[in-house]
């Protein structure tokens, strides 16, 4: 197995939402703000090479949208998924599998493209099975009002109508094993209904994918929680069962919107979990 970073490119959101009650004189000493109150922001995704199955997961927005919609975002820097695929010495046809934490347009945009003469859309990635699982997938296409902007249809509904969606079966409890990706998955309903989070055996070591269990390093503390979820109090417990468990067993956390530090450990102190060290991808395998 090979595990690769792919930076499908950097955007800004609103400090005040990613940290919810959280009051910017504390939030900003981790994540500073611009004079827009907007703080940095990545789309960082993980590409495993395991036999012949190439897994990509999550893919950033996309570039469908129009210009208003991305104009919201503050886009910055010069990542892009196609690019960051190329440099690992990928392409997007490379990939058999795209595994969606979860279904908001920062996180599976990059699932689906306009078609040559853009009449419609098509899945990016022709040769991938994309993989959510069923209760998620009903929660995203039936949304609540409150998600309802970060659900886009265009985003979702062209992976089931491409015959290329499957479900990764139901979880018998938070925490499954994927036989049919072969990494491990663990079930959060804080953020939105079954996020999943994945837990990779890689080199001797149990890489985790954040997704938005933890945006950033900055989100540590367990109090520090987004604006955009939707049951902040059941966050609350998820959060501070998965960080005593990444200290107790020293998980690699890879931060897929922290777009300064790429992986991280936490450590118990007296304040509660908290940040050991921070590591860039190839300082820790390569």
């Amino acid at each position: 197995m090979n595990l690769y970073p792919i930076e499908a490119g950097n955007f800004k959101l609103d400090g005040g939402a990613m940290f919810g009650v959280v009051p910017k004189t504390l939030w900003s000493r981790t994540n500073p703000a611009d004079e827009h109150n907007m703080i940095d922001i990545a789309a960082r995704c993980l590409l495993i090479e395991d036999g012949n199955r190439v897994i990509l997961i999550d893919n950033g927005m996309g570039d469908k949208q129009t210009e208003k919609f991305f104009g919201y975002y503050y886009p910055w820097g010069n990542f892009n998924l196609d690019d960051s695929l190329a440099k690992s010495g990928f392409h997007r046809d490379d990939i058999t599998d795209v595994f969606l934490t979860h279904l908001h347009f920062d996180h599976c945009g990059g699932s689906v493209q306009w078609n040559k003469d853009r009449t419609g859309y098509e899945p990016a990635f022709k040769n991938a099975v994309f993989w959510s699982n069923e209760r998620h997938w009903k929660w995203a296409t039936q949304p609540n009002r409150r998600e309802r902007a970060s659900f886009l249809p265009e985003n979702i509904l062209p992976m089931e109508e491409s015959g290329q969606l499957k479900f990764v079966k139901d979880p018998v409890s938070d925490y499954t094993e994927a036989d049919e990706l072969n990494f491990g998955i663990f079930f959060v309903d804080g953020h939105t209904e079954k996020q999943m989070i994945p837990h990779i055996k890689y080199k001797g070591k149990t890489v985790v994918f954040m997704a938005d269990l933890l945006p950033t390093a900055g989100h540590l503390p367990v109090p520090y929680v987004m604006g955009y979820d939707t049951r902040p109090l059941l966050t609350l417990p998820e959060k501070e069962k998965f960080l005593n468990a990444a200290a107790d067993h020293n998980y690699y956390l890879f931060l897929e919107h922290d777009a300064h530090n790429q992986i991280i450990t936490v450590k118990h102190t007296e304040k509660g979990v908290r940040l050991d060290e921070c590591f860039t991808f190839d300082e820790l395998f390569n």
